[in-house]
């Protein structure tokens, strides 16, 4: 099997999807403008500065959310969709994507953005198979705040895919494995993967990706 793995926000994506949708939540009045905001603005860069406690960014992340109920989370992820997602998935994204499936890889998406967020863009990019934080659920199905498993964050993510090869029957020797991703975050997956591809990266992992001679990949421009 030539699998292969892309991270999304910063990556297929030119923007990021967890810090998009808190801005969302912000702009359709279901957060405090201030308060929100700056917490949001907090985390995102505890995350590039790689500090984030997931555990604490998934309970603000999904608090909107959770006290507006399913419905009203779904019309609003519709609507997020609509108006921020679809405007920025980019030819040349899908591109990179259709190419591989044409080559009869097998895709995945590998994200540390939870999984409300990201199924609906998972399947805009035709791609069926999401790795992403999972959340947990109260007996009425609802998310409690909480994560189910393990976290798809850092060393996370190469444990969850190697679950989900595990679960195909499967390991790490039996597949030719490539990973796209933007971040110093996903170090240990591409670390692990036999072809690592720096996309569109930070600073810190071009200059990684030059020193180890791993293929640099502007999508987006530089």
């Amino acid at each position: 099997m030539n699998l292969v793995l892309f991270d999304l926000d910063y990556t297929l994506l030119p923007i990021d999807s967890d810090h998009s949708w808190g801005e969302f939540t912000t702009r359709i009045g279901w957060t405090d403008p201030v308060e929100f905001r700056r917490m949001n603005d907090e985390f995102f860069a505890q995350y590039q500065a790689g500090v984030l406690d997931v555990h604490e960014y998934i309970r603000f992340a999904t608090g909107p959310i959770r006290s507006r109920g399913a419905q009203a989370a779904a019309r609003a992820h519709e609507a997020f969709m609509r108006e921020v997602i679809f405007p920025a998935i980019k030819p040349q994204a899908l591109e990179l994507v259709q190419s591989h499936r044409n080559a009869g890889d097998e895709l995945v998406i590998v994200t540390a953005t939870n999984e409300f967020i990201t199924r609906p863009i998972a399947d805009a990019f035709g791609v069926d198979h999401l790795i992403a934080v999972e959340l947990e659920r109260d007996p009425s199905g609802w998310f409690t705040g909480e994560i189910q498993g393990i976290a798809s964050f850092r060393g996370g993510k190469v444990d969850r895919v190697g679950q989900w090869l595990a679960q195909r029957g499967l390991v790490w020797s039996d597949v030719s494995s490539t990973f796209y991703s933007d971040s110093t975050n996903d170090l240990p997956l591409l670390e692990k993967v036999d072809t690592a591809v720096a996309t569109n990266p930070a600073p810190a992992l071009r200059e990684i990706a030059q020193a180890r001679g791993w293929r640099v990949l502007d999508l987006f421009g530089n």
